[in-house]
């Protein structure tokens, strides 16, 4: 729900009644992954998606129909042979769907969290005791709470430090909570969906490939910086789509600015008086991703230079270069596009490889569904 989080934050201050489908949980090759959301308000305005179109006229429905009667109810979508294109999922996957009216503080808390950037987990029971579904906590980075279940302070407790785990990690997915551990005499799973700040692009080199990078760097949903120790060529006329320009050493930059394990860092200087000292910081940060520009002979000849340098061969090996995948691009755009899908493939265990003829996964990353049918019941007090 928090991927639609500026658009329902807006139906909310605005008054507009509506009703939120979020995906639960996902098996085989199902589109979408658990916290995407399909929106739909008493006018019939629908934004978002939960299949890529499969099954999004009987989801759509069943928001109009939460809209009327305020109840959450969880439904389970899967390929079969009879009903595959009229509502289930022609690609053979199964999802499992929670639909909720949008009320209640809680929701609201979490949207205006999410629509201003900041880090918050949301956290909905999806299957377990039928009038405690849809029901919702909030916890934010510091450990504090808003919202919770209703009268099982341990389960309170529980699913607030899972949902702080999760957040931490920047995780969305569900977690099953024994009975034991929910003290509400049956066990529960909730769906914790993690609100955290864009993760960050460092694009090094104040160049005209650096200003097709910084297009798909936006559009894929990072906080895009262009570093150059240049003024002359670091500047907002020329990368208009940057989220900030730093005039600065790449490496002094670099070795000042916050990053975390998602940040990718792209090099496009290839030039060593910037590169070597700025790849030799780069090596010692926890970061997602290090790619350098460059031809394959100044690729060789930057090895060399690092390894002169003290760098060792495990630190060498985290370096993406010539960086991006091999398409034959050729212009700025071409090669923004090569670059965004090495970084892409790496972010999420892709291999690269054209999928015709292969026998591998087109999604790597995606978390097993719930292991028994989904309860179809609600509570309107979320």
């Amino acid at each position: 729900m928090l991927d639609i989080a500026e658009e329902l934050h807006r139906w909310i201050a605005r008054g507009r009644d509506a009703a939120v489908a979020t995906v639960v949980a996902v098996g085989g090759s199902a589109p979408r992954q658990p916290g995407a959301a399909l929106a739909v308000d008493r006018d019939g305005t629908a934004i978002g998606s939960v299949s890529g179109g499969c099954v999004e006229g009987a989801v759509y429905e069943l928001c109009r129909q939460a809209i009327e009667d305020g109840r959450s109810v969880v439904e389970r979508f899967g390929y079969s042979d009879e009903d595959a294109f009229a509502v289930g999922l022609t690609c053979g996957g199964v999802i499992d769907i929670l639909v909720t009216p949008l009320r209640g503080p809680v929701l609201a808390e979490a949207l205006e969290a999410a629509a201003a950037g900041l880090a918050a987990a949301l956290a909905r029971i999806v299957a377990g005791p039928r009038e405690m579904l849809g029901r919702a906590m909030l916890v934010r980075p510091d450990g504090s709470v808003e919202g919770g279940f209703g009268g099982h302070p341990d389960l309170d407790r529980t699913v607030a430090g899972e949902a702080r785990a999760m957040l931490d990690a920047g995780r969305t997915g569900t977690v099953e909570i024994g009975a034991d551990g929910s003290r509400c005499g049956e066990p529960v799973t909730v769906l914790v969906e993690s609100s955290v700040p864009a993760p960050r692009m460092i694009v090094f080199g104040a160049v005209d490939f650096a200003a097709a990078l910084v297009k798909v760097g936006v559009f894929l949903g990072y906080h895009v910086t262009v570093c150059d120790a240049r003024p002359v060529f670091a500047t907002r006329a020329r990368f208009p789509d940057a989220d900030e320009i730093v005039v600065d050493w790449p490496h002094r930059y670099l070795e000042s600015t916050e990053v975390d394990a998602r940040t990718v860092l792209c090099v496009l200087t290839h030039d060593a008086k910037f590169d070597v000292p700025l790849l030799q910081a780069a090596f010692r940060l926890p970061v997602a991703y290090i790619g350098a520009m460059g031809s394959r002979r100044t690729h060789e000849d930057r090895e060399r230079q690092l390894r002169e340098a003290g760098v060792t061969e495990a630190e060498l090996a985290r370096l993406r270069s010539p960086i991006g995948l091999d398409l034959g691009a050729r212009t700025p755009e071409e090669t923004a596009l090569s670059i965004a899908a090495e970084i892409v493939a790496a972010r999420r265990g892709g291999s690269g490889a054209a999928l015709t003829g292969a026998d591998t996964p087109i999604h790597h990353d995606l978390p097993p569904a719930l292991p028994g049918p989904a309860a179809n019941s609600s509570d309107p007090s979320a």
